[in-house]
């Protein structure tokens, strides 16, 4: 995989992607063509074979690359979801946090203000290159072990109490699912696969004989479309990197908004 797409704008990537499958497509009719038609004897009559053939491949590529699209596009949306999710338990246990008795009540709000900076400023950078941060465990456990050593003093309290472990597990699951999606993407097998497939398509499209023109036509709009979906495909992949990648926008409201 190419990560160094995603350090580009999203609209560059999508006509660089087109420029080069279109460019590849056009080269192949104009050097290739000829020397095909005359090696391989196509005539008229192969052109609907190749039109038959190209159908039925198409089906079966249309289908692989559409189906991940899906997967990336959903990879994506679990992502984000997972990153709203632990910023709403983030935002839920603050408030748990916000009345219990002094000292603690204190010292808590600035653990979980700190953990939140971290995420914003340190962490997600991070992620936006494909690495799992890890400092973030060391906050989440000084928090936990200074939870731990509240004792209720009143029924009320048991029961605020009670209701912080319980959102903190609920937070901890979410930041763990967010560091388990930050290096998810589809295999290299995939890849080579939608990689063989592209050019098989373009072969097909060079063997065919029509007039120059018409020939550039329909070819170039075959392989720009392909380009697309490929582009849309790979810039889903990594859901924290680049243009489209999830940003740290739930984490930003949560502390402009409740911890400010």
């Amino acid at each position: 995989m190419f990560y160094w797409i995603y350090d580009i704008p999203a609209v560059l990537v999508v006509a660089l992607f087109g420029a080069v499958f279109v460019g590849i497509c056009g080269l192949g009719i104009f050097l290739l063509g000829p020397f095909l038609a005359s090696r391989l004897h196509i005539g008229a009559g192969l052109n609907e074979i190749l039109g038959d053939f190209l159908q039925y491949f198409g089906v079966f590529y249309g289908l692989l690359l559409g189906l991940l699209a899906v997967s990336a596009y959903q990879n994506h949306a679990d992502a984000e979801k997972a990153v709203a999710n632990e910023a709403s338990a983030l935002a839920a246990l603050y408030r748990d946090v916000s009345v219990y008795p002094e000292p603690y009540r204190t010292e808590l709000e600035d653990l979980l203000k700190e953990y939140t900076r971290y995420v914003i400023e340190d962490a997600w950078p991070l992620q936006r290159v494909g690495i799992v941060p890890d400092a973030g465990v060391q906050r989440a456990a000084a928090f936990q072990a200074r939870l731990a050593t509240f004792e209720p003093q009143t029924k009320g309290q048991e029961a605020i109490h009670e209701a912080a472990l319980r959102q903190f597990n609920t937070f901890f699951e979410y930041r763990r699912t967010r560091l388990y999606s930050v290096d998810s993407g589809i295999p290299l097998i995939m890849w080579v696969t939608v990689a063989v497939g592209a050019a098989i398509n373009i072969i097909l499209i060079w063997l065919f004989k029509l007039r120059r023109g018409v020939h550039l036509l329909l070819g170039g709009l075959i392989s720009f479309y392909t380009a697309t979906m490929i582009c849309l495909i790979a810039l889903l992949d990594n859901p924290y990197r680049g243009e489209v990648g999830v940003s740290p926008g739930a984490f930003q409201m949560v502390y402009d908004h409740l911890m400010k």
